[in-house]
């Protein structure tokens, strides 16, 4: 099978542990962009901070941002905007001001969240270093259901991260007998995420190759976390890295190393090599 687009998770995928990017994985991201591959970031973070790792791998293509719901090469002028609702936001958002929680609205141009005091070390160690890049906007409040009263938001998804696993059961099926706008995605025992319904990696993916013209046979998908496994499972072939879940790899077509041992490039040197460049292949009469 020849393959024209890769997509790459960035957390746990391109980045190590450290979250750096290490020179290999750029050597390699240059090597199979050489070959005419194209190459798209399908991501949680924001499109600002998924733009700053885009900067930093010389990539110009469309990025797949805010888990799905927010496709564009630059910010003005994206292809693709699902957003919730304001007045489905705010009544979330009051639900939510129930359970001891931080509640951060995600927009492609700042972030808004609750102040709280986190007691869960690891927890406060992901709200407060999210990645996103300095020049990305992020507002704190006392109440935002107060905040967004006079100024109304309707957020690509709806990040919240709980200290209590129970609490975060009981708001799962409380929205869930609310709303129908809206999909809930477990992210860990204490992390979810609230997406307008239909909104996934993978479905922001399809959507970037249906642009493209390009099918999902002929996508390389890499991941490691559960919210990548549909888009894996969607891709023509779909990799899983060392790191991830036993879950994850089990359902993958292929299993590269860890993040920190340079498992994408690896995959991307074992498998892409044997590929001849698209345009040789668009002169050999092979496809279009």
């Amino acid at each position: 099978m020849i393959y024209k687009l890769l997509a790459l998770n960035i957390d746990g995928t391109l980045l190590q542990s450290n979250g750096r990017l290490h020179r290999t994985t750029k050597e390699a991201i240059d090597y199979v962009q050489q070959k005419g591959i194209y190459v798209t970031l399908v991501t949680g973070r924001s499109f600002p901070s998924a733009k700053k790792v885009a900067k930093a791998l010389r990539l110009n293509s469309l990025l797949v941002s805010h888990r799905g719901g927010y496709i564009a090469s630059s910010q003005d002028r994206p292809i693709f905007v699902k957003r919730i609702p304001e007045e489905v936001t705010y009544d979330i958002v009051r639900l939510l001001e129930g359970f001891p929680c931080q509640i951060r609205l995600v927009h492609e141009k700042y972030s808004l969240a609750n102040k709280t005091r986190l007691n869960h070390n690891m927890l406060a160690r992901t709200v407060f270093n999210s990645g996103d890049p300095i020049f990305y906007s992020q507002q704190f409040v006392d109440t935002i259901s107060e905040a967004i009263i006079d100024e109304p938001v309707t957020p690509t998804k709806i990040e919240v991260y709980f200290e209590d696993h129970e609490d975060q059961n009981d708001s799962i099926a409380a929205i869930k007998g609310m709303f129908h706008e809206i999909d809930i995605i477990p992210l860990n025992d204490l992390r979810m995420d609230i997406m307008p319904q239909g909104v996934s990696k993978r479905n922001g993916l399809l959507y970037l190759g249906e642009h493209l013209g390009i099918s999902r046979n002929e996508m390389v998908a890499i991941g490691d976390e559960l919210d990548d496994l549909d888009m894996i499972e969607a891709a023509g072939l779909g990799v899983a890295m060392g790191n991830a879940p036993a879950s994850v790899k089990q359902r993958a077509d292929w299993v590269t190393r860890p993040n920190n041992q340079h498992g994408v490039a690896y995959m991307v040197k074992e498998h892409f090599r044997k590929q001849q460049p698209i345009e040789f292949l668009k002169k050999m009469n092979l496809f279009k």
